[in-house]
C-alpha cells in the first residue's frame, strides 16, 4: 500500500512539473535592447513551439547577413492576425528583435514593418494594420 502511494505521488509530481520542461528560458535575449533589421525574408517558418523568420540584411561592408529571428507559436500569432502566409520571400521588411546577449546574428521578435506601413506584431501595441511610424534608425 505504501508503495502504491508513493508512486502515485510521484507520478503526481512529475506530471506538475513536465509543462516547466517543455518551455526554455528567453535569457539568451537582451530585452532591454531594440535592433531593428532592415532587410528582405528569406524564409518564415510557421512552425511549433515557435515560429521562425530568416531575413538576409546587408551589412554597412556590403555583405548579406542572414538574421534569425525566433517568434511566437503559431497560434499565438494567429490571435494577432498572423496567417502563415503572412511573411513571403523576397518581402521588404524592417523586423524589430530582441539581440541575442552573445552578438551572434539572431534575436526574439517583436515587430515587422512592411515597405507599405503595415505592421504586424506579438503584442497588442503592434496590432495588425496599424500605421506604423516611420522605422527607427536601423542597424544596417
Amino acid at each position: 500500500m505504501k508503495v502504491s502511494i508513493a508512486l502515485l505521488a510521484s507520478v503526481g509530481a512529475l506530471g506538475l512539473c513536465a509543462p516547466a520542461f517543455a518551455h526554455h528560458s528567453a535569457a539568451m535575449f537582451d530585452r532591454d535592447k531594440e535592433l531593428k533589421l532592415d532587410g528582405t525574408i528569406k524564409s518564415f517558418g510557421w512552425t511549433n513551439p515557435h515560429s521562425w523568420i530568416e531575413i538576409n540584411v546587408t551589412s554597412p561592408a556590403g555583405e548579406v547577413e542572414t538574421w534569425g529571428v525566433e517568434c511566437n507559436s503559431p497560434n499565438n500569432l494567429a490571435r494577432m492576425g498572423w496567417k502563415s502566409t503572412s511573411l513571403k520571400p523576397g518581402d521588404k521588411v524592417t523586423i524589430s528583435v530582441h539581440p541575442l546577449r552573445t552578438g551572434e546574428r539572431g534575436g526574439s521578435f517583436m515587430k515587422v514593418v512592411f515597405a507599405d506601413g503595415r505592421v504586424l506584431g506579438e503584442t497588442p501595441r503592434a496590432a495588425p494594420g496599424v500605421a506604423a511610424a516611420p522605422p527607427a534608425k536601423s542597424q544596417y
